[in-house]
C-alpha cells in the first residue's frame, strides 16, 4: 500500500481505497525472502469436452483400480527415472534349430519351449555375467541383486501385469516354461499372490507376436533395466562380402541412467546376443 499522506504516511483514506489481496498474493507475501521459488504446479487435468470433443461423440468405459495403479506407476516412471534405450539385432538361427530341437526332446512331456522362455533364460545368465545391470536405484544406495528375478509383461483386460520367474539363473528351459504358462494363465484369471507379480530385479516384454519389429517399453520400478523383444524375422545380413539371408530379431534394453549407464547396458547386450546366438553358451 503506498502512502499519500505527508512524507508518505499511509492515512485513513488509502486504508478505505486499497483493494483486499488475492489468495496468490497473500501466499507470496507469507513466504520467506529465502525460500526457493515454489515448484510448478501439477498439470490441471482438463476434461474431453474442454480438449475439443465433442459431447456425446464417445463412451467412456470407467477406470477401474488395475488401470489406475498402471497409469500412475507409468506416468511416475516416464516422469522421475532417466531413461535411455539401447538397440541390437541378433541372429536367431541357432535359437530357432535349439528350440525345435529341445521341443522334440520334451514332446512325451507336454512342456513346449517358447523364444520368449529362452529370452527370458538368457536374460538370467547375461544377468550374472554382468551383475551391474542386475540393479535398483535407490536413495541409500544402489541395490545389487543376488539372483535374477524376471519379470514378464503379460497383458490382460484393463491393464498389464508382470508376474514372476524368481531365480531364473538357476532354472532349465522346461522348468521356466512350465512356470511362466502358469504365471501366465493365473494372471489372466487375476488369480495371482501380490509376491508372484510385485518385485523384480529385471523386467521382458515382448510384442513380437504382434509384428512390432522394434519398440521401447518404460521401465517397471525398482528394477534398472526393461529388455523390449521385437518380432523375429528373414532380413538381409552381410556375412564376410556376401549378402545372405537370416532370422533376426531386434531388442531395445531401457535403462535407468541413475544405475546403469551405457557402457554396463552394452556389456549385458552383448553378453545376452552371445547366448542367443548360441545357445550352447546358457549352459556352458
Amino acid at each position: 500500500m503506498t502512502g499519500s499522506g505527508p512524507h508518505g504516511r499511509i492515512i485513513k483514506a488509502d486504508v478505505d481505497k486499497a483493494q483486499p489481496a488475492s489468495p496468490q498474493a497473500k501466499a507470496a507475501a507469507a513466504a520467506p525472502a529465502s525460500a526457493p521459488a515454489a515448484a510448478a504446479a501439477p498439470r490441471e487435468h482438463k476434461s474431453l469436452e474442454q480438449m475439443g470433443i465433442a459431447p456425446g461423440s464417445y463412451d467412456l468405459i470407467p477406470l477401474d483400480g488395475m488401470r489406475k495403479t498402471v497409469a500412475r506407476r507409468m506416468t511416475d516412471s516416464f516422469r522421475d527415472v532417466p531413461h535411455f534405450p539401447l538397440t541390437i539385432d541378433i541372429e536367431i538361427d541357432e535359437l530357432l534349430a535349439a528350440r525345435a530341437k529341445i521341443n522334440g526332446l520334451l514332446e512325451k512331456t507336454g512342456v513346449k519351449v517358447s523364444v520368449n522362455d529362452i529370452v527370458m533364460k538368457a536374460c538370467a545368465v547375461a544377468l550374472m555375467k554382468v551383475p551391474e545391470a542386475n540393479a535398483s536405484y535407490s536413495p541409500e544406495g544402489i541395490a545389487m541383486h543376488h539372483h535374477a528375478d524376471i519379470a514378464m509383461a503379460v497383458a490382460i483386460p484393463g491393464g498389464l501385469i508382470t508376474p514372476i520367474i524368481r531365480k531364473a539363473e538357476t532354472k532349465g528351459l522346461a522348468q521356466i516354461a512350465t512356470e511362466a504358462k502358469d504365471l501366465a494363465a493365473r494372471a489372466r484369471d487375476k488369480k495371482l499372490k501380490p509376491e508372484e507379480f510385485q518385485g523384480g530385479t529385471f523386467s521382458v516384454s515382448n510384442l513380437g507376436m504382434f509384428g512390432i519389429r522394434t519398440f521401447a517399453s518404460i521401465l517397471n520400478e525398482p528394477q534398472g533395466c526393461i529388455l523390449s523383444v521385437g518380432a523375429g524375422e528373414k532380413r538381409p545380413v552381410v556375412k564376410g562380402d556376401q549378402i545372405v539371408i537370416a532370422n533376426v530379431m531386434s531388442v531395445t534394453l531401457t535403462c535407468d541412467h541413475r544405475v546403469v549407464d551405457g557402457a554396463v547396458g552394452a556389456r549385458f547386450l552383448a553378453a545376452f546376443k552371445e547366448m542367443l546366438e548360441e545357445p550352447l553358451r546358457m549352459i556352458v
